[in-house]
């Protein structure tokens, strides 16, 4: 099976940055669509970021992140990144990396069949 684990959470102060990782297990990791989500304490989950496999890499964003969360991915290392600019104090939340064998970025969580533990993001005003 897949395993994801995130790293890179932590406080900042709003206007500040941060850049999550997720590192998978597998050797098919080229082929899965990956994504991001997010949840604040007594709120949904909500969608942040998505990527296509590689070959075709296309990204999506929610408008509350775009032009200022980027996420990208290595293949090589078995990892995706999310960069995270001008954070605000609304950004605070426990992220999560998703795996969706089908290869394809979505931005609902129906599609992703594997998920991290989630790394605590924190911004302060």
């Amino acid at each position: 099976q897949v395993q994801l684990v995130e790293s890179g959470g932590g406080l900042v102060q709003a206007g500040g940055s941060l850049r999550l990782s997720c590192a998978a297990s597998g050797r098919t990791f080229s082929s899965y669509g990956m994504g991001w989500f997010r949840q604040a304490p007594g709120k949904e989950r909500e969608f942040v970021a998505a990527i296509s496999w590689s070959g075709g890499s296309i990204s999506y964003y929610a408008d509350s992140v775009k032009g200022r969360f980027t996420i990208s991915r290595d293949n090589a290392k078995n990892t995706v990144y999310l960069q995270m600019n001008s954070l605000k104090p609304e950004d605070t939340a426990v992220y999560y990396c998703a795996a969706a064998p089908c290869g394809l970025a979505s931005n609902t969580d129906k599609s992703y069949d594997y998920w991290g533990q989630g790394t605590q993001v924190t911004v302060s005003s």
